[in-house]
């Protein structure tokens, strides 16, 4: 009997279904480890040279913040000082009721910036989704 060699063809394809394990576990490493890397409070801070704000449908919420680290809030036209924790409540309460409201800080240019901080993140806490601060427009307009 002759001993018949068959040949085969040689097979030139990657198996990439361990490269795709790998992958999805990279991409759940990643998932949960990118949430815990931000820090900080999310604003959107007003650019340089900026044009005022459009006319919004809601007037905005004003919370102020002097020279001497008082804490006011403008309601009805009506400004009221109180502590951080009553303004959290008292604009958590507007939020639920408007939720679209405009949330706005004007600070004095002597504030401490740890007071700035520890408004803007109350008002994150009391579900704002974005906060803005208020500055004079500049000389160059």
């Amino acid at each position: 009997m002759k001993n018949k060699r068959t040949k085969r063809k040689l097979v030139a394809e990657i198996n990439v279904v361990p490269y795709i394990d790998v992958m999805l576990v990279l991409l759940v490493v990643f998932m949960i480890t990118a949430p815990l890397l931000m820090q900080g409070v999310k604003v959107e801070l007003p650019a340089a040279n900026s044009a005022p704000l459009d006319n919004q449908k809601q007037d905005p919420l004003i919370i102020s913040i002097k020279s001497d680290g008082t804490y006011w809030i403008d309601e009805n036209g009506t400004n009221i000082a109180n502590s951080l924790s009553f303004i959290k409540d008292r604009v958590a309460k507007v939020l639920r009721q408007k939720p679209n409201t405009p949330v706005l800080v004007w600070g004095d240019t002597a504030v401490d910036y740890g007071s700035v901080v520890d408004l803007m993140s109350q008002l994150q806490i009391a579900g704002a989704p974005s906060v803005g601060l208020v500055t004079e427009p500049s000389a160059s307009q």
